[in-house]
C-alpha cells in the first residue's frame, strides 16, 4: 500500500506547496466572481434525480425517514439542474463550487470519483460571455497564485493570456482528420464511410457520436498542443442542454476549453425550451436503458425551470484540473488532500 497524502504531507515539501497553492487557487476563484457580482450559491448534494447523461454513473444512496419510508437518491454528477432552477427563480448571475461524483470512471491522470467543480451562469447572455469569463478568470487566478500568466505544463511553457485561440469542430475535424462535418451531419452514412476509409474499426451499433469520437479522440483532438483552446461548435447530436446555432441548427452552441491537452470545462448557451428538453431526456433515458444503465426518472421540475429561464449561458470547469495545470501536476492524486487511491 502506497503512503496516503495526508502522511506524505509531513515529509513532502512539493505536495504540502501544491495543496497550499490549492487552497490559494480555490479562493481566487472565488473572488473572481465574488468581485463582479456573481452570487455563490449552495445547492444539494443528495438528490431524488440526477443528470440523465448516458454515459455517467451516479452513486446511488437512499435517504430515510424517521417514519421509516425510504427514497431513492443519488449524489450529483453536477449541480446544473439546480441552478438552472435558480435562474428561473430570477437569480441573474449565480456560481458554485461544490464537490460532484461520478461512479465507474479511473482513479487516475485527470479522473477521481469524487472531484471540485464550479459551474456558473449568466441570465441574458450566450456561450461568448462564458467564454471571456473562462479567459478572465484563469489568466486573473494564474496572476494572483502564480504572478505570472506563463505556466509550465509537462514539458511545454504555456502562455495563457487572452485571447485563447478559437476553434469550430468542423474546421479541427478538416483541418486534422480531413473531415467535412456539414456532409458527416447531412449524411451520416457517407460519414461512416469515411472512417472505414481512414482505418477506423466502425459496427452496426455504433452511433453518430461513437463514429466521431473514434476520429477525434485519435486524429483531432491529440493535435491541440499545449496552448489554450476554445473548440466550439459542436454536432446538433453532441448538444446536451445547449440550445442549436441559430444561423445552423446543425450545430449547437457548445464550447469546451482545453489547456496543456487537457480540457477543463463544457459550457453552453443553455436551451430554454422545456418541450425540447423533454424530449432530449427522453433520448438520453431510453440510451440510458440500452446501456443498461439505471433509470432515475426525469426530474419534472427541471423541465418546468427550463421552460421559465430566461436566455442563458453556462459552464461547467474542473477545479482539480485547474489546480493540476496551475501546478504542472500530470496527476489528479498530486494536488488532492485524500484521493480514492487512498481512500479505498
Amino acid at each position: 500500500m502506497t503512503t496516503p497524502n495526508w502522511k506524505k504531507l509531513r515529509t513532502d515539501e512539493g505536495l504540502r506547496q501544491r495543496m497550499v497553492l490549492r487552497t490559494r487557487i480555490t479562493d481566487a476563484v472565488r473572488s473572481f466572481f465574488m468581485s463582479r457580482g456573481f452570487l455563490d450559491v449552495e445547492t444539494p448534494i443528495v438528490v431524488a434525480r440526477p443528470g440523465m447523461e448516458p454515459h455517467l454513473d451516479p452513486f446511488r444512496t437512499e435517504v430515510a425517514g424517521l417514519d421509516g419510508r425510504k427514497h431513492p437518491s443519488a449524489l450529483i454528477t453536477s449541480p446544473e439542474y439546480a441552478m438552472k432552477k435558480l435562474l428561473a427563480g430570477g437569480l441573474e448571475r449565480i456560481f458554485c463550487l461544490t464537490k460532484v461524483f461520478r461512479n465507474g470512471e479511473p482513479w487516475q491522470g485527470s479522473h477521481n470519483p469524487e472531484f471540485t467543480m464550479i459551474e456558473w451562469y449568466r441570465a441574458n447572455a450566450d456561450y461568448r460571455a462564458i467564454m471571456t469569463d473562462t479567459e478572465e478568470m484563469v489568466v486573473e487566478v494564474a496572476q494572483k497564485t502564480l504572478g505570472s500568466t506563463k505556466v509550465k505544463f509537462g514539458g511545454s511553457e504555456i502562455e495563457l493570456a487572452a485571447p485563447w485561440r478559437r476553434l469550430t469542430v468542423a474546421e479541427a475535424m478538416k483541418t486534422h482528420a480531413g473531415v467535412d462535418m456539414d456532409r458527416a451531419i447531412d449524411d451520416p452514412e457517407w460519414f461512416r464511410a469515411e472512417a472505414v476509409r481512414a482505418g477506423q474499426t466502425v459496427s452496426a451499433d455504433d452511433s453518430f457520436d461513437d463514429v466521431f469520437f473514434k476520429i477525434f479522440l485519435r486524429d483531432v483532438e491529440p493535435k491541440f498542443g499545449s496552448q489554450p483552446l476554445i473548440l466550439h461548435d459542436y454536432p446538433r447530436s453532441m448538444a446536451a442542454l445547449a440550445r442549436m446555432k441559430p444561423g445552423d441548427v446543425r450545430y449547437a452552441e457548445r464550447f469546451e476549453a482545453y489547456a496543456g491537452g487537457m480540457e477543463l470545462c463544457n459550457a453552453f448557451s443553455e436551451l430554454n425550451d422545456a418541450v425540447e428538453q423533454r424530449r432530449r431526456l427522453e433520448e438520453e433515458q431510453a440510451l440510458r436503458r440500452r446501456l443498461g444503465r439505471h433509470d432515475h426518472g426525469i426530474d419534472e421540475q427541471f423541465i418546468e425551470a427550463v421552460g421559465m429561464m430566461p436566455p442563458s449561458a453556462g459552464i461547467a470547469l474542473g477545479i482539480d484540473r485547474l489546480v493540476m495545470l496551475l501546478t504542472n501536476s500530470q496527476d489528479i492524486g498530486d494536488v488532492l488532500f485524500f484521493p480514492a487511491g487512498d481512500l479505498f
